[in-house]
């Protein structure tokens, strides 16, 4: 059989006219290609569909949603009020009333082909620009819509710039403990994770062993303060020094070093604590924001990425990011939500309930024996395990219906986190049994 490129059938005159513009090859029956495709094909020894990139993930699915699934099958049989559910970050603080006022708003008074049409990939350039300067107003920046670009939550936001930035075998690095899904995010554009060990007795970073870790191959650098799971704020000298030490990198190598800060508990800080300001303390600063927490959207999946004008190449990083955000499949950020968030552009959740929360459970651990330090941000507590492999002591919470989250999942091993963004109720009925589990350990109980 023979195939002429570019034309499937020749009359004899045609192919001698033609002959010097046509190749002509010889090809097998597609019968005997697909028969020896197959072949091969079941000659490997993996016959999965599924790629080897993601196997890992499948192989290792997040413990924290893992924990989610059994609260509800331990619900189902002894009833959701005798089941403490500690494990997902899931705001039960109602958004504010502005929100819901909004949404009638903008659907009776705005024309529905714009509030439900597609825009520019960065956004409404009115909601970005009523962003930019309710950050001005907050905290003395001067940014403008240029700065903001609109995405589907921070989770979003962070793959699009990484997804900017990253070449393969880049590294980034980041602070034990983390947000687990970092590492997917960063191995999504075939980077590299360094993790630099947790400090456990203030759980603020450490420098030393950071400016250790940083090598010409690093192109990124991820904080999160206030943070999950520790909800410790990082302090303003911690920040100083952290972008004093990048500096001296971007020197010392020649390179570009991106500090990107992952804000979605940015809103939710105690006892007065302040949360300052990264793009203050070092030029290459790019903020990754999410109104999941601040206005109990997490559903939602609304937020923003600030992409400084201070940072290097700061237009062509902005529009590079915008293309990102749209051949990742995002498009834009959700529509109406971007109108919303104009209009609520200063508005928080009820913070008080989750500050209640907080003393309530941190008092209640520290009086039956547990180890922790007092969270000034987000909404979770960070406790040291009795003993030294904390998913055996999950084990002996879910014995008393308790459910929480190995620090291993956040590489810090020897600590579990509970997420107190549940009902008041709750904490107080789960307390007796924080209290037997341990009596079961011998705890004896601690003062601050």
């Amino acid at each position: 059989m023979w195939l002429f490129d570019g034309i499937d059938n020749l009359s004899h005159q045609g192919y001698n006219q033609m002959s010097s513009s046509f190749c002509i090859f010889p090809v097998q029956r597609k019968g005997a290609v697909r028969g020896q495709n197959a072949a091969r094909y079941r000659e490997r020894e993996d016959m999965s569909m599924i790629s080897e990139k993601m196997k890992p993930l499948v192989n290792n699915n997040s413990a924290i949603r893992a924990m989610f699934e059994e609260g509800k099958r331990l619900a189902a049989i002894y009833g959701a009020e005798n089941v403490y559910d500690f494990s997902l970050g899931n705001p039960n603080v109602p958004a504010p009333e502005a929100v819901n006022e909004a949404i009638c708003r903008i659907v009776n008074e705005e024309p529905s082909v714009m509030v439900h049409g597609y825009m520019s990939n960065a956004g409404f350039e009115d909601v970005r620009e009523a962003i930019a300067q309710s950050l001005n107003r907050r905290f003395g920046t001067k940014f403008h819509q240029g700065n903001i670009l609109m995405t589907v939550g921070a989770a979003s936001g962070l793959n699009v710039i990484l997804k900017t930035i990253l070449n393969p075998q880049d590294q980034v690095v980041t602070f034990a403990p983390y947000f687990v899904e970092y590492g997917n995010y960063v191995r999504n554009y075939d980077g590299i994770l360094e993790v630099v060990p947790a400090d456990t007795e203030t759980f603020q970073p450490d420098l030393e062993e950071f400016s250790r870790r940083i090598t010409d191959r690093t192109k990124a650098v991820i904080i999160n303060t206030p943070n999950n799971p520790t909800g410790v704020i990082y302090s303003e000298a911690v920040l100083t020094r952290l972008g004093e030490i990048l500096t001296e990198k971007e020197k010392k190598f020649g390179t570009q070093i991106v500090l990107i800060s992952d804000e979605p508990y940015r809103e939710l800080a105690y006892d007065g604590a302040e949360v300052p300001y990264v793009t203050k303390f070092y030029h290459n600063t790019v903020i990754c924001y999410s109104y999941s927490k601040s206005l109990s959207l997490p559903g939602e999946r609304i937020g923003y990425l600030v992409i400084p004008d201070e940072l290097t190449d700061s237009k062509e990083v902005f529009n590079a990011a915008v293309i990102a955000n749209r051949v990742m499949g995002a498009v834009n950020a959700p529509s109406l939500m971007q109108r919303v968030v104009m209009r609520c552009v200063d508005e928080t959740a009820d913070i008080e309930a989750y500050d209640r929360n907080r003393n309530l459970l941190y008092r209640g651990l520290r009086e039956a024996g547990f180890e922790c330090v007092k969270p000034q941000g987000a909404f979770y507590m960070f406790v040291k395990s009795p003993e030294p492999d904390e998913k055996k002591f999950c084990e002996a919470c879910k014995k008393e219906h308790i459910l929480v989250v190995p620090g291993s999942s956040f590489a810090c091993p020897g600590y579990v986190r509970i997420s107190y963004c549940v009902s008041f109720d709750q904490i107080r009925r789960s307390l007796p049994a924080f209290k037997r589990v341990a009596e079961g350990y011998g705890l004896k109980g601690l003062e601050d």
